[in-house]
């Protein structure tokens, strides 16, 4: 089987990487650190299934463009995509579907009083986020309702995040551990994958603004093989129940955002696509065929459990200096070779462009991913670190407790 994988970040090398186990691979645009990277358009290429990684073109209706063509695509549509391309929406869906989520309003550009009026009725712990995409970027979490009101401001005059921020939802803060629960589905029913944990903020102990996430480890101790399925049952699978309610028939992964509060799981947030880092945590312990497992949801036909080695994953960012709000770009990557001779590692490429002479050098925010596996997570945990430990380029930054004590 043909298989194209659409995007060029570290998801997209970790998903090639393991559908290439079974099928040819095409990743379009990809990076030059990713074996069979092309640039031609996914609709310009002949492939017997489509993989489609970021959450943009499946906004902007990539899968439905490839499927009135014929084409097997795992990916939702425009209309089942919205879950990430509209806060706001997702919460209504959540709302209808009367799942557990955090109490909420949304404002838009006209709302400034009302919204800083609502914040003011929470209890302390204020969460804004824009209700566009902003790469995972637009999410403020703070104790301070001096900041929750300025960035409200921000966002809503378009200062912050352009559009994608002249609507925000103001939630009341959570507590308790999150978990990513990656979920295949396929229109009807929705499998679980094995659990993960990421770290959004950009430094050591959760410090600093968010990111696209730093590092993340699999499996989740809290969440277990059965567990996984339970919630999956219980707040992903009415998901999508109300979504067929609603005539739209999501075939693709959807990534369910979770807090395990006091009062029970409760729904954070969802993505329509695998997620970025975890990606590269789950997919490389996942055993089997995944192409096959992936055309099947692609088909509205999923009928096998997936199944994942007993071994651990830790996967650590590498990013440039200034990232996220200023990233640096144009330093050669040293270490490669070396990172990849540690056992049990694998890089992934993400932020990376080619130089005349061959070169990788980066290309601004988050350039590798660079994942262990071991029989405990301390020790997926220390192989990932290792390989860290050879890769060198001038500014580079990573967390150095990704995983710790876990």
């Amino acid at each position: 089987m043909r298989v194209c994988v659409v995007g060029s970040g570290g998801r997209e090398h970790a998903l090639a990487v393991a559908l290439s186990r079974t099928a040819d691979v095409v990743v379009t645009p990809g990076n030059p650190g990713i074996s069979g990277s092309v640039a031609t358009p996914p609709e310009e290429l002949e492939a017997d299934l489509y993989v489609i990684g970021p959450e943009i073109p499946l906004v902007e209706g990539l899968a439905d463009r490839l499927r009135a063509r014929g084409a097997l695509v795992f990916g939702p549509g425009a209309d089942g995509a919205q879950l990430e391309g509209s806060k706001a929406w997702m919460k209504e869906v959540l709302a209808a579907a009367a799942l557990p989520t955090a109490a909420h309003r949304s404002f838009g550009s006209d709302d400034v009083a009302a919204a800083v009026a609502f914040l003011r009725t929470l209890p302390g712990l204020y969460v804004v986020k824009t209700d566009g995409l902003a790469a995972g970027k637009g999410v403020l979490v703070t104790e301070s309702l001096d900041d929750a009101i300025a960035d409200v401001r921000e966002k809503l005059a378009g200062r912050a995040f352009g559009d994608a921020g002249r609507r925000v939802v103001i939630e009341e803060g959570m507590s308790g551990p999150e978990v990513s629960l990656l979920c295949l589905c396929d229109g009807r029913r929705a499998v679980a994958l094995a659990s993960a944990q990421d770290y959004k903020r950009v430094g050591d102990g959760d410090t600093g603004p968010n990111t696209g996430g730093m590092g993340a480890y699999s499996p989740v101790p809290a969440v277990d093989a059965e567990e996984g399925d339970r919630l999956a049952e219980a707040l992903v699978a009415p998901t999508l129940h109300e979504l067929r309610r609603r005539g739209i028939d999501y075939r693709g992964v959807l990534y369910a955002g979770l807090m395990l509060t006091p009062e029970g799981p409760k729904v954070l947030e969802y993505n329509v696509r695998f997620g970025d880092p975890e990606t590269q945590v789950v997919l490389p312990r996942w055993t089997g065929d995944v192409t096959a497992m992936l055309a099947a949801c692609a088909a509205g036909s999923l009928q096998e459990q997936p199944n994942f080695a007993s071994e651990s994953a830790v996967t650590v960012v590498c990013a440039t200096e200034g990232y996220p709000h200023d990233p640096r770009s144009g330093d050669v990557i040293a270490g490669l070779a070396d990172a990849a001779d540690v056992p049990g590692a694998e890089v992934y490429c993400a932020g990376v462009v080619a130089e005349a002479g061959g070169r990788l050098v980066t290309a601004g925010g988050r350039v590798l991913t660079v994942t262990g596996l071991g029989p405990s997570v301390a020790d997926a945990r220390a192989r990932a670190y290792e390989a860290v430990g050879r890769i060198s380029w001038p500014g580079m930054q990573a967390r150095t407790d990704i995983a710790a004590g876990v």
